[in-house]
């Protein structure tokens, strides 16, 4: 099921030029591009640079106070994407207009402002367009915004607070046995469906090979099975598999455009409105704060992981 993810000692076989010239010419080989061997001799520095310099990046973010977090972990990540896509598209970047961030979000936040309820849009040309087709083959979603309550719901590692300060469940774990998953059946009240209406609706938003057993929620995982194809994601923290418990428009989104999305608010934030974010860290107003806190915690680990699986995918 891919996950032997360690920390970033999983990462060091990527510290050899020689083996990131093998893995390049590999990947390049499979998308049956032109000179793959010559591709992946002229690229391997520069991949296994975005690495080095993503992982200096989360280091330094483990070591600083809360408010730099955000600005270290969002570079981190651009930088590890941008090896993700390098190892996809040889001739990244081809043009200035994919070094854009991809999103956009209000400058000046108005008074009361709450992070839950902040937005950011999404832009025609950038990363976070580039990479969205690029790595997970999606259409653009130019001019749609997302809210970050929305965000923050779809990462798995948050479910407990969500319970704790909002009183509900935004995920359910799944039970495993043996090559099989079971959904449980409270799923389906959250859902609003009866359990044919709920397999045909999750099957929908899976690419191929996810199907149920004929009888109950039972899922099987066999080799041709990516779980990362479909809306599960993996709790990093209690290492368990769960399924989001809202269906909105985002329920597959890729968990890595998440983080991206969310840590790119925050880094903004942390820039460029010092007061806010001053008092938000000092005084701990609202529910904003623990949320914040916690996915920065869980960002710091998921956002390698997330890359490491990608990158061995």
């Amino acid at each position: 099921m891919g996950i032997q993810y360690k920390d970033w000692k999983s990462f060091s076989c990527f510290f050899s030029a020689e083996y990131c010239q093998r893995y390049l010419k590999t990947s390049y080989q499979k998308q049956k591009l032109d000179n793959p061997e010559q591709k992946g001799y002229e690229n391997c520095y520069a991949f296994l640079y975005y690495l080095e310099h993503g992982q200096i990046y989360y280091e330094q973010a483990e070591k600083s106070p809360l408010i730099l977090k955000p600005i270290l972990l969002f570079y981190g990540l651009v930088h590890l994407i941008k090896a993700c896509i390098l190892s996809i598209d040889p001739s990244y970047p081809e043009t200035t207009a994919v070094l854009a961030h991809g999103v956009s979000t209000r400058k000046r936040k108005k008074q009361n402002y709450l992070f839950f309820q902040d937005e950011v849009k999404f832009q025609k040309n950038g990363l976070f367009p580039f990479m969205s087709e690029k790595m997970f083959h999606m259409k653009p979603l130019e001019g749609e915004k997302v809210m970050m309550e929305e965000l923050l719901q779809l990462i798995p590692e948050l479910d407990d607070l969500f319970f704790f300060l909002e009183r509900k469940r935004t995920f359910a774990t799944l039970q495993q046995q043996g090559e099989q998953f079971v959904v449980p059946e409270t799923v389906l009240n959250y859902f609003h469906m009866t359990e044919s209406r709920f397999k045909e609706y999750f099957a929908s938003k899976c690419e191929k090979g996810v199907e149920f057993e004929s009888e109950g929620l039972t899922l099987p995982i066999n080799e041709g099975v990516h779980l990362e194809s479909t809306p599960l994601k993996f709790n990093l923290e209690n290492s368990h598999w769960t399924i989001p418990l809202n269906k909105g428009i985002y329920l597959n989104f890729p968990e890595l455009l998440i983080h991206y999305l969310l840590l790119y608010n925050l880094s903004m934030i942390a820039r460029y409105e010092t007061e806010w974010w001053s008092e938000l860290t000092k005084m701990m107003p609202n529910h904003d704060y623990p949320f914040i806190a916690s996915f920065l915690d869980s960002t710091m680990k998921k956002g390698p992981f997330l890359v490491y699986q990608y990158l061995m995918g």
